[in-house]
C-alpha cells in the first residue's frame, strides 16, 4: 500500500519526496567526511542510492519518512529531515526517530532546527504519534543541540549500544533523546499564552 507523501513547507525549506536529480548531490553529501563524521563509514554511490530508495519507500509506505529537503529560494537539494521507524531492536523500540542530515555548506544557519520543528509538528498533529526519539553518538554536539532546541530530553539510563555497529567500535555508544507529544503540546500552549 502506498500513502500520499505530504509536502511540508517552512519559511526557508520545502520537504518533499525524492527525485532522480537528488541522487548526485545526495551521494556527494554521503561521501563527505565532514557530514559523515559521526557515522561508521562514508557511503559509496551505490550505498547512497540504496539509502535514497529506502527513504522513498518508507515515505510511500507510511506517509512519513526521510523527506528530501530543498531550499525554497533556489530549489537546491540540501539533504533530508526524517521521521523514521528504526529496524533494529533496543529497549526503546518500536519507535519513530526524528533525524536530519544536511550538506555541510548549509550548516550553522538554523535550517536543521527549522525543518525538524515542522517535522515534529507533522508527527504529532498529522500522524498522531505519541513520542519521538532521536539518537546519536555523544560527540555529535551539533545534532545534540538541535535535539535540545526541539525540547527533547535526555535520561542517561536510556543510552545504548547501537546493535548495528560492531562491539568495541568508538561509535557504538549512543545517547537517546525523547520528546512526548503531551509535553510538546503543553510547551506550545505555554508559548502561545506568553506571546499574547
Amino acid at each position: 500500500m502506498t500513502c500520499a507523501v505530504p509536502k511540508i513547507g517552512t519559511e526557508r525549506l520545502i520537504l518533499r519526496k525524492w527525485r532522480e536529480s537528488d541522487r548526485e548531490p545526495f551521494a556527494r553529501m554521503n561521501s563527505n567526511p565532514e557530514v559523515m563524521e559521526h557515522f561508521p563509514a562514508l557511503l559509496s554511490r551505490q550505498e547512497s542510492d540504496a539509502l535514497l530508495d529506502r527513504a522513498q519507500a518508507h515515505l510511500q509506505r507510511y506517509g512519513f519518512g526521510p523527506w528530501a529537503a530543498e531550499l525554497r529560494e533556489s530549489q537546491e537539494f540540501i539533504g533530508f529531515i526524517s521521521l523514521f521507524i528504526p529496524q533494529f531492536e533496543a529497549s526503546f523500540t518500536p519507535c519513530v526517530e526524528i533525524g536530519w542530515r544536511l550538506s555541510s555548506e548549509h550548516w550553522g544557519r538554523g535550517l536543521a532546527i527549522e525543518g525538524a520543528r515542522a517535522v515534529v509538528r507533522h508527527g504529532f498533529e498529522v500522524q498522531g504519534l505519541r513520542e519521538l526519539v532521536s539518537f546519536t553518538v555523544p560527540g555529535n554536539l551539533r545534532s545534540l543541540r538541535v535535539m535540545q532546541k526541539l525540547g527533547m530530553t535526555h535520561d542517561p539510563r536510556d543510552d545504548f549500544d547501537h546493535p548495528s555497529i560492531a562491539n568495541g567500535h568508538p561509535l557504538r555508544r549512543h545517547v537517546l533523546y525523547r520528546l512526548k507529544r503531551d509535553d510538546w503540546m503543553t510547551k506550545r500552549v505555554g508559548e502561545h499564552t506568553h506571546h499574547g
